[in-house]
């Protein structure tokens, strides 16, 4: 399998309606304030302020607030779908496909739980599972890039149908041209089936968009014979790649852009 990896730089974006989740166009820049203006319930005021948690990167505590809110209101979809990307970010791949799944169940209609339950699904091992989920995502939500660079993604961890995942990254590129990241798993597809020449020119279109990226750096670097390619390492499933303060502990296997 390639050794999949993504840029350093995941930009958390939020979703209008929907705090703490990533949409994608979205404007980057620092975590929003949510307050309680126009928050009607304690459930949606509960789920506000664990998002204004999770914003300014404080996973644990944003969880910790979560939990009773949903205990509480086990029917709040937003609140499952802010607690799977939660517990994602916290490694706690088990508990995010069950926050996940519940969102599913309430809100069969939003693709951001789809999405999410896939990308577990794929820490998980369970690779058959988790490219369904992503094509689900697809189907409920076809011009939403990110669902396609799950679709990418999913693929190359499962060992198969490259062309089938590089058609993703490729439609990925298509609807969101100004992002680096989707040129990025464009090169990791191409690379993985063996179109040397091509995957540069996406890293470098990459590195165009986002310069100082230093993973994109590293994967041309490869292909430029600069650097050896380290043997593959086996395991379950990979860490998330976090946001920038993360990048000290070191994510051994970063995959792709968070949902």
């Amino acid at each position: 399998m390639t050794d999949v990896e993504t840029p350093a730089a995941n930009r958390p974006r939020v979703a209008p309606g929907a705090p703490g989740l990533a949409a994608p166009g979205a404007p980057a820049g620092p975590p929003q304030q949510i307050g309680s203006e126009g928050l009607t319930t304690p459930t949606e005021i509960g789920v506000a302020r664990a998002a204004a948690l999770f914003e300014r990167v404080d996973p644990a505590a944003a969880a910790q607030h979560l939990d009773p809110v949903l205990a509480a209101d086990p029917q709040s979809a937003a609140g499952w779908i802010l607690l799977a990307r939660i517990r994602l970010v916290l490694d706690e791949v088990d508990k995010a496909l069950d926050a996940a799944n519940r969102a599913i169940d309430l809100a069969p209609e939003d693709a951001r739980p789809l999405a999410m339950a896939s990308r577990a699904l794929t820490l998980l091992g369970r690779h058959e599972e988790a490219v369904t989920m992503a094509y689900r995502a697809i189907i409920v939500e076809p011009k939403n890039p990110l669902w396609h660079d799950r679709v990418a993604w999913s693929l190359l961890a499962a060992d198969r149908q490259y062309a089938d995942a590089e058609q993703a990254a490729r439609t990925a590129v298509g609807l969101d041209p100004k992002e680096a990241h989707f040129y990025f798993t464009h090169g990791v597809t191409l690379d993985a089936l063996g179109h040397t020449d091509q995957a540069r020119q996406a890293f470098l279109v990459s590195l165009k968009l986002e310069p100082e990226n230093p993973v994109a750096q590293h994967r041309l670097a490869v292909l430029n014979g600069e650097v050896i390619r380290e043997p593959e390492k086996k395991k379950r499933g990979w860490k998330l790649f976090g946001r920038k303060s993360d990048a000290a502990s070191g994510p051994s296997r970063p995959e792709e852009y968070r949902p």
